[in-house]
């Protein structure tokens, strides 16, 4: 019987990746694993096969792996040098063990040497380094999760100005949920060495967002165009560090580093994130959250607090 990993279940993006797993093959086909057995808990509940894995362990993770067919990686919420790492050691892992094939979440355009996305760089490194490999792949392309521009928006809609550099930039903003959804039913797939773009069902610019966000809340949030040095400041000022070895608030709106959202925010001023495609349907089934289906539901659509082991 094929076994598949799931790794990082005890996460926001694993722990829905998970759920959606277990309506799609038969628990006893499941590894799930997470840097904690308190992470694991209630799966250990339920019969599923748990182990404890740590990133920086190659050893510990082949162990791990030993005996399955595909791993779901699901990239890590740092950027740089230790991402790389910790994604290397899972890749690294994958070939010691004899998987045959790695699911990757990575970021819409990564390969793309203009996107000036320094979130883009780990990813573009990860899926060059994985085609190095003799592992099989599916990388998903994933668009901007549609909660972290909805928490957002909640968070200044009491100034009643979003303010930041992505002008007339187009995204297909898409749930964080459909993303893990879509992990898994490329975990279950019989695809091979695929690409998939995973985007939402509508390609709009902020402004259409705040639109879209007003007619369904009642607000009256203005979007307001800033430079990249100005949205930085912004950033600095609400105490958001600039890179991810920083200390990030409690509960902050914005559980993510300056560098990585005004570098995203340049590249979809640039037009490097407006990619489009019906992959998610094709590959689930289903149809994406629509933005104003999201807002509709909202306290379920917020981007939540920061993980320091997960994505």
């Amino acid at each position: 019987m094929d076994k598949y990993v799931f790794t990082g279940v005890d996460g926001n993006f694993g722990g829905q990746a998970a759920t959606v797993a277990l309506k799609l093959l038969d628990k006893s086909q499941l590894i799930f694993t997470a840097p904690t057995e308190k992470g694991l808990a209630k799966y250990q509940n339920q019969g599923i096969t748990t182990k404890v894995t740590d990133f920086n362990d190659p050893d510990g993770l082949a162990q791990a792996f030993t005996g399955a067919k595909k791993v779901l990686l699901i990239s890590m919420p740092f950027v740089g040098k230790k991402r790389r790492q910790a994604h290397k050691n899972v890749i690294d892992a994958c070939l010691a063990s004899g998987v045959e094939q790695l699911v990757y979440t990575s970021l819409v355009n990564a390969a793309d040497p203009t996107n000036p996305s320094i979130e883009k760089l780990d990813h573009a490194w990860t899926e060059s380094y994985v085609e190095n490999t003799n592992l099989d792949y599916i990388f998903l392309r994933n668009s901007q999760y549609a909660e972290a521009m909805i928490s957002n928006y909640f968070a200044m809609a009491k100034t009643g100005v979003l303010a930041n550099n992505q002008a007339d930039g187009k995204m297909a903003y898409i749930s964080r949920q459909d993303c893990a959804t879509a992990a898994a039913y490329a975990m279950a797939s019989d695809l091979k060495h695929s690409i998939l773009n995973i985007n939402g069902p509508e390609l709009m610019t902020i402004s259409d967002f705040i639109k879209i966000g007003n007619e369904v809340t009642g607000n009256n949030v203005r979007y307001q165009e800033v430079s990249d040095e100005e949205d930085y400041a912004i950033f600095d000022k609400m105490g958001v560090p600039r890179n991810t070895d920083g200390h990030f608030k409690k509960g902050s709106s914005a559980p993510f580093s300056s560098d990585g959202m005004v570098t995203f925010g340049k590249a979809i001023r640039e037009g490097k994130m407006a990619t489009y495609s019906d992959d998610y349907f094709k590959l689930t089934g289903q149809k994406g959250r629509t933005v104003q289906a999201m807002f509709e539901n909202s306290a379920d659509y917020q981007i939540g607090e920061r993980h320091s082991v997960d994505a």
